[in-house]
């Protein structure tokens, strides 16, 4: 228990097989004011270098990063991946109504400082995206340039698909989530046993999948929901980035598909960059894809 927020730890052990570069770790404010959050983060790289950035999604951790931070930190950048409060080898509060948007953009902000984060290149995906776009709307002088992967920022205003509404309704209404399964379910290739093994790790039980089930129903789907608002705002902020953005997605995502478009069309900093809707790729596209996605983020990011 951390000030009146319980909060779960899990233990290191469940890791140990699945470490693909040494863990660190920080702590940022609770979301009651008074716990402190333990998060977990990779750090590889020359300290001086290029900061690539990278922020998963929903219900994975860092650990999805794996090939592609790899090939960004044999290319001589410097790779951040932290693991979401809720996920991976983070701290998880306990109840779903312990999380919104609010929280994970503070959480998130506040571990960008600890680390003193500048001119950082932004890799997003899923909820990475949901987090890290809107960072880039209130922060934009914090960030030299945006990878936008099967990801969205939703106002409420536009047709949601069906796959993430029944998604939504599993999440709070399923026994359990088989968040392996979940996430082979996504993906166009087959995922090693060890990789499935990784993605369910983080859960012991179900008591550790709070943030799990609650990030679905944080999605602003109607245009008066919780940060539907603010993710308005920060799309006239957007309107205003000038610096790069590329969108590669997976022409098999049922989630996102589509919403690389409107980034290309309304962000400044999109136009005549090298977009890319990869063939044969699904929703987890650093698992479908990974070595394509990581030589096209370097290229991008050594662009002059």
């Amino acid at each position: 228990m951390l000030g009146s927020v319980k909060v779960l730890r899990t233990p290191d052990d469940r890791f140990r097989r699945f470490t693909w570069a040494e863990p660190r770790y920080l702590e940022v404010p609770g979301g009651d004011g008074e716990a402190r959050l333990r998060v977990a983060y990779v750090d590889e790289g020359p300290p001086q270098a290029p900061l690539v950035l990278m922020l998963h999604g929903e219900p994975t951790w860092s650990f999805l990063y794996r090939v592609i931070a790899v090939r960004v930190r044999e290319a001589g950048l410097r790779v951040v991946a932290p693991d979401l409060v809720g996920f991976g080898r983070s701290d998880k509060p306990a109840s779903p109504g312990d999380y919104s948007y609010r929280h994970h953009l503070d959480w998130t902000l506040e571990f960008l400082r600890a680390i003193e984060a500048r001119d950082v290149h932004l890799v997003c995906h899923d909820w990475g995206g949901l987090i890290g776009l809107r960072l880039v709307a209130e922060q934009p002088e914090r960030f030299a340039s945006v990878v936008a992967m099967n990801t969205a920022l939703p106002t409420g205003e536009a047709p949601v698909p069906r796959e993430f509404l029944d998604w939504r309704h599993y999440a709070q209404s399923a026994p359990a989530l088989p968040i392996a399964r979940l996430i082979q379910s996504l993906c166009t290739s087959t995922l090693a046993p060890e990789a499935l093994a990784a993605y369910d790790a983080p859960f012991p039980d179900e008591s550790y999948k709070a943030g799990a089930r609650a990030f679905p129903s944080l999605v602003p789907v109607a245009p008066d929901d919780p940060e539907a608002a603010a993710n308005r705002a920060a799309w006239e902020a957007l309107g205003r980035f000038e610096r790069p953005f590329l969108t590669l997605f997976g022409d098999r995502d049922p989630m996102t598909r589509g919403s690389e478009r409107a980034f290309q069309k309304r962000i400044p900093g999109a136009c005549d960059q090298p977009h890319t809707l990869l063939p044969g790729v699904g929703h987890f596209i650093q698992e479908d894809a990974g070595e394509d996605v990581a030589q096209r983020i370097v290229a991008f990011v050594r662009r002059p």
